[in-house]
């Protein structure tokens, strides 16, 4: 039995029948024959309100609140939280897009020390998305320029891609469907023609301060996934646009939740919630990133007291260390940067190389830093205790949203 389709609130996407032809024949016939499509057109939104009603608008405000609380309680005074939620974030939205890999090759690519692909990827989404928070926060602006220099970082490491880095699409695209064409697709966004004005009204939307803030992200998310005005990376640039508005709004001032955490466990049902946007109505979409926010909330409280306890505990595995040595202030960086080599506590904790090298050593008598396997000829450390700590808030949160979902 097909589940009935939520009550419209939004305008609805129109369609428009174009001509279309491959630019270089490939595939089977029906995608080399193609020679007429149908895209979907979304609305213009720079002026338009939404509609929300009283349960909808408690459970955002709701959400919000709960977001500001744990920003004003652990956001200046506990910075590795940012830093492990972020990383969270970058892993799961990569996850949405069936992009994964060890924890521990995604600390080299941070490290930019070698690993597999999908490592690099995530590392690359890391930055994109640490790039558009900044920008936002510094400009009080969701920026073109932010989107592309993102976008940049995302793929100029990639080896497919690289040439398309910070470039809006100049083809047509889809989603779903044939490799080779839109035959069968799900959706066929507009012309590529169409992008820079889609894109202007899109920012005019993001950069009002009179739309309930998770609404506006919602919005601006769906919106911006329908345009998709990238070939490429659209998911991961469209998620990390929820983290610019929620920052340029000051939802939050100094924490980025893993909101992406919540999304994967309902993949399907996220994508579906895109769909029913692009048919009319917002409602699914914004009560799900509501949930998601308040779930990322919740689960990153107890985040924040998992790592004040491992730091207590590294203090007294090390017999306790004096505010302002090497060792003190490198069980501080541990915290927010559990893969380290020599050359980043160098640069870091401002010392030597050879005081790095015997810092880090006697971490591992210690058992705080464990050596990364594959790593001898460029040795890698792992503070596991905090990678263990990144998994888990990303499995607490997954797991609570599903029970969620459930009910």
């Amino acid at each position: 039995m097909t589940a009935a389709a939520p009550p419209a609130d939004w305008a609805p996407h129109t369609f428009e029948r174009r001509p279309y032809r491959q630019r270089v024949a490939r595939g089977p016939r029906a995608d080399r024959q193609l020679r007429e499509i149908t895209v979907a057109l979304p609305p213009f939104i720079r002026d338009r309100d939404y509609p929300i009603d009283r349960p909808l608008a408690a459970m955002t405000t709701a959400s919000a609140g709960d977001l500001g609380h744990l920003d004003l309680v652990h956001g200046r005074t506990l910075e590795a939280l940012n830093h492990l939620q972020l990383r969270a974030e970058a892993v799961d939205s990569s996850k949405i897009e069936n992009v994964d890999a060890s924890l521990a090759d995604y600390g080299r690519a941070l490290l930019g020390v070698g690993a597999n692909a999908s490592a690099v990827s995530m590392a690359s989404a890391t930055a994109a998305l640490t790039r558009m928070i900044r920008d936002a926060e510094t400009t009080r602006s969701v920026r073109q320029e932010a989107i592309l220099r993102a976008h940049d970082d995302l793929f100029r490491r990639h080896p497919d891609e690289a040439h398309r880095a910070g470039t809006f699409r100049t083809t047509q695209n889809w989603i779903g469907g044939s490799d080779y064409s839109p035959v069968g697709a799900l959706h066929v966004p507009p012309p590529p023609e169409t992008v820079p004005e889609y894109l202007e009204d899109l920012f005019a939307f993001a950069n009002r301060d009179d739309v309930p803030t998770l609404v506006q992200a919602a919005i601006v998310h769906a919106q911006f996934e329908s345009i998709h005005p990238f070939i490429d990376g659209n998911g991961r640039i469209g998620r990390a646009l929820i983290h610019a508005v929620l920052r340029r709004r000051r939802a939050a001032r100094h924490l980025t939740v893993p909101i992406a955490s919540a999304l994967v466990a309902h993949r399907e049902r996220y994508f579906a919630a895109l769909n029913h946007y692009r048919a009319g109505s917002a409602a699914p979409l914004i009560a799900m990133l509501a949930a998601a926010t308040s779930t990322a909330t919740a689960e990153s409280w107890r985040t924040a007291a998992h790592i004040k306890d491992l730091r207590n505990e590294w203090h007294t595995a090390v017999g306790g260390s004096r505010p302002g040595t090497a060792l003190h202030r490198l069980l501080d960086l541990l915290t927010e940067e559990p893969i380290v080599n020599v050359a980043l506590v160098t640069e870091r904790i401002d010392v030597s190389e050879s005081t790095a090298a015997a810092t880090i050593e006697s971490l591992a008598d210690a058992r705080v830093l464990t050596r990364a396997a594959r790593s001898r000829r460029t040795p890698v450390w792992l503070a596991q205790s905090v990678l263990d700590e990144v998994e888990d808030l990303s499995r607490r949160i997954q797991a609570s949203s599903r029970r969620l979902g459930d009910r």
